[in-house]
């Protein structure tokens, strides 16, 4: 008789170990080990483990190109982050904090959706369906080829799925459904794992969008297995804080597009809707204010106008603090190491806090003049034009370098009246902004 082999997984993570653990060598979970069943290795293994089938190489010269079929989400930003729309069979795990608007965004797509005469399926495992109503009514929502339902029972939910000719699907969220096949609870590594398994061959062989809601843990992350986003063929996320109207979406991975697009929205009265004049979000046109300076950083094909803050006020004691929020800490500390040195302003007695209007993060070194010019500002008490921007990667040694893409960067400029812009080098391509070269930091601080 053959030896019965064991296999525990942990439910925070998804390791595997043959023996159980009392704490998880992986995410260092205490008492998190559950022992799978026969049904659950099986699944485990075919994810790791796909049959093989047999088939020949072939050059890649010979493969006909299969074009994508694409159609409008009817949400212009959405259409943006997903390179151009959503892809028939795709599947697409949309995370985000509560509260910041995943159902809110996802039950307006179905909506515009079934406004089109395609029939769309909306279920959801946390509100009831009245809930469900009165925020559609409320959103404007109501629409006859949406069709809802309120269950958590996967079984359930996959014969409904099978036995209708729906265009798109929407499960709000995965963590809520379960499948009794499977001994353990809503929400588990083992439920999540088969039951988006499940959902990805429903995409594939009814050739429907499927859209999954999921839950984020404490550290920011979707909860669930890692092997969740492997499965998926997008990985969106949706940034922004509930108490503002901003919103923030994001791609992470994308099968059918790009991954540094971002979509921009604004929670207003009737839900969800596209910012249109993206840019006016994230800067002041009123009186200019010491310590702020002006930028425009790329967002995939976006240019983007930021208004960089910065405080600096003297320390009263102990080491002086470098907070950032929204531009990277290790980098305002290297552009303040610089300043001293080339400059030899006092910064080290002095705290220094940074801040990027809009909740936006800067990732590029494009704002690291802008970034200089509000420090300066703040630390001489002198306002900086607010019609005038600063464009360039400062280096170590004080040299500052070009902006790329700076063509896109001025003509958003232009849109918006600007009228100056302080950049190491001037334009190839004629433009109506001022421009004022700068090719060292020394020079920021004669022009200021």
């Amino acid at each position: 008789m053959a030896k019965k082999t064991s296999l525990f997984e942990c439910q925070h993570c998804g390791f595997t170990s043959p023996k159980w653990l009392g704490k998880c060598v992986q995410c260092n979970a205490w008492e998190s080990f559950i022992e799978l069943n026969q049904t659950q290795k099986e699944v485990l293994n075919t994810l790791k483990n796909p049959i093989p089938k047999a088939q020949k190489s072939v050059s890649i010269a010979e493969i006909e190109h299969e074009e994508v079929i694409k159609f409008s989400s009817t949400q212009s930003e959405l259409d943006i982050v997903l390179g151009g729309g959503i892809a028939k069979g795709g599947l697409y795990l949309v995370g985000g904090s509560p509260g910041v608007g995943k159902s809110t965004l996802l039950l307006k797509v179905a909506s515009g959706l079934a406004k089109n005469q395609q029939k769309v399926l909306y279920v959801s495992g946390e509100e009831s369906l009245s809930q469900i109503k009165m925020r559609a009514t409320r959103l404007d929502c109501i629409e006859k080829e949406l069709y809802l339902l309120n269950e958590i029972n996967w079984p359930v939910i996959k014969a409904n799925i099978e036995s209708e000719n729906y265009f798109a699907c929407v499960i709000d969220s995965i963590q809520t459904l379960y499948s009794p096949e499977i001994s353990s609870a809503p929400g588990s590594i083992s439920q999540v794992r088969e039951i988006t398994f499940e959902l990805m061959r429903l995409a594939k062989t009814r050739n429907i969008a499927v859209f999954i809601i999921g839950h984020i843990t404490k550290e920011g992350s979707i909860a669930g297995p890692r092997v969740l986003e492997h499965m998926v063929d997008s990985v969106l996320y949706f940034e922004g804080d509930p108490s503002r109207e901003l919103r923030i979406l994001r791609s992470f991975k994308n099968r059918f597009g790009p991954t540094s697009e971002i979509g921009l929205f604004e929670m207003k009265e009737q839900g969800l809707m596209s910012a249109k004049e993206a840019s006016s979000l994230f800067f002041s046109q009123e009186e200019p204010m010491e310590g702020s300076a002006i930028t425009i950083t790329l967002e995939g094909s976006r240019a983007l106008i930021l208004e960089i803050q910065a405080l600096v006020s003297e320390c009263s004691f102990g080491a002086p603090k470098r907070l950032a929020n929204g531009f990277d800490t290790n980098r305002l500390n290297m552009l303040i190491a610089l300043l001293e040195k080339k400059l030899e302003i006092p910064l080290n007695r002095h705290d220094v806090f940074i801040n990027v209007s809009g909740g936006i993060k800067i990732s590029e070194p494009a704002c690291d003049l802008a970034v200089i010019a509000s420090i300066l500002s703040s630390f001489k008490n002198r306002k900086i034009d607010n019609k005038t921007a600063f464009l360039g990667e400062v280096s170590l040694n004080g040299r500052i370098l070009e902006a790329p893409n700076l063509n896109a960067r001025l003509k958003e400029m232009e849109n918006y009246g600007f009228l100056k812009a302080i950049l190491p080098k001037k334009p190839s391509q004629k433009t109506s902004i001022k421009c004022y070269e700068a090719n060292a930091v020394g020079k920021i601080v004669e022009w200021m």
